[in-house]
């Protein structure tokens, strides 16, 4: 049976009833406080006074005064990181910049404030700003800017970044307050952002804040909602002016070429032409020197082989035939291209007949060669000259 149960007095078992069974209630915290000290007393070499109580020895004193010296120096040890520079304060006045690695500062006496120097940071500037001819412009932007020394970052002044700000915010007005409307609004804005940068960086070059400012970006910039679609316009009437000279360079880029090779072409042409005409006329001097020799051995039969050859080379190429009759005054005229052309119309002219014209070549033919018999001197002598 439990001891609480009822029934039960519970003077053998009950936890706080000691001594004869009187119920002497909950343990004195007192009493319990003086017992610990009193073993812990013990446990450093102490001795017990003669009211119980006790006290640490020179051992013990030494012990603990070494765990706290091994707990103080592990305590200082901390890290820098690869892109971080420690700042070193000993009882708040600047000591000395860590490097990044494992490093250890004395705890309570130096502090050490890390500094990013090689992230890039970003702060934003916007606001309705007034422009030199008097125009209000909505205006946003942008700088980018990075840690360069840790202690002027921290110690120049009260809040780099802030201070950075209000100088870009200045640097803006500024820039924009002696720009025209048109200049911030269309093809003026890169304008615009390079002279605000270089104002900003005259700005803060005497306050020494440990920045340099890598970038600054024109985000925005608009008009006022009254006069906005009347820029809009403009705006896009200087993209369409710029879209029509970027077709016109795309149009002279893709002609040029084209016509420095046609002028190519025809150059190669006429040197070839010039070549061509040069080989022909030394090939007709080289024919004439070979047959000067054949001339003078025989100029008769000569001249008439050359006036055969001419002969042939003209008339061949004719669809008309003059026949100079022999012992007549009238020169006989054969119109064959006219002869060919009516060939398909039998019903308005009748073809000749095979006899008939066997008996006109017949007569072409005597009448061909008695010519050729009485004028081949006078041509020859005319054509050479005596070879000449």
């Amino acid at each position: 049976m439990a001891w609480n149960e009822p029934g039960n007095n519970g003077n053998d078992k009950d936890p706080w009833n000691k001594k004869g069974g009187r119920d002497q209630g909950p343990p004195d915290l007192d009493e319990v406080f003086r017992k610990f000290s009193s073993k812990f007393g013990g446990l450093f070499g102490g001795k017990k006074s003669g009211n119980g109580g006790g006290g640490l020895g020179g051992a013990g004193l030494s012990f603990v005064l070494i765990i706290a010296a091994i707990v103080w120096a592990l305590s200082g040890i901390y890290t820098v990181k690869e892109a971080e520079r420690g700042i070193v304060l000993h009882f708040g006045q600047f000591d000395r910049i860590a490097d990044p690695g494992l490093r250890w500062k004395m705890t309570f006496i130096e502090t050490v404030i890390p500094v990013d120097i090689e992230a890039v940071r970003s702060l934003s500037t916007s606001g309705f700003m007034l422009t030199e001819d008097e125009n209000v412009v909505s205006v946003e932007f942008q700088v980018q800017y990075r840690v360069i020394d840790p202690f002027l970052y921290k110690f120049s002044v009260t809040n780099a970044d802030s201070s950075l700000e209000e100088a870009l915010e200045s640097a803006l007005r500024y820039v924009v307050g002696h720009s025209k409307m048109d200049q911030v609004l269309t093809n003026g804005r890169e304008v615009v952002r390079q002279n605000t940068w270089d104002e900003l960086n005259q700005i803060v070059e005497p306050y020494n804040l440990g920045l340099i400012v890598t970038d600054v970006n024109f985000k925005d910039s608009r008009p006022p909602a009254e006069v906005k679609d009347a820029f809009d316009d403009a705006i896009s009437a200087q993209e369409d002016e710029q879209r029509f000279i970027r077709e016109a360079e795309a149009y002279a880029r893709e002609i040029e070429p084209r016509a420095r090779g046609q002028v190519t072409r025809m150059t190669q042409e006429a040197e070839g032409y010039g070549e061509r005409i040069i080989l022909e006329a030394q090939g007709e001097v080289a024919r004439f020197e070979k047959l000067l020799p054949e001339y003078q051995a025989a100029k008769r039969v000569t001249r008439e082989r050359l006036y055969i050859d001419a002969m042939e080379e003209v008339l061949g190429n004719s669809s008309k035939v003059l026949v100079d009759v022999k012992g007549g005054n009238n020169m006989m005229y054969l119109p064959l291209d006219k002869i060919m052309d009516k060939q398909g119309n039998a019903t308005r002219v009748a073809l000749p007949s095979s006899s008939d014209i066997n008996d006109l070549r017949n007569k072409v033919n005597t009448s061909r060669n008695s010519t050729l018999n009485s004028s081949s001197d006078r041509f020859g002598a005319d054509r050479f000259n005596d070879g000449r």
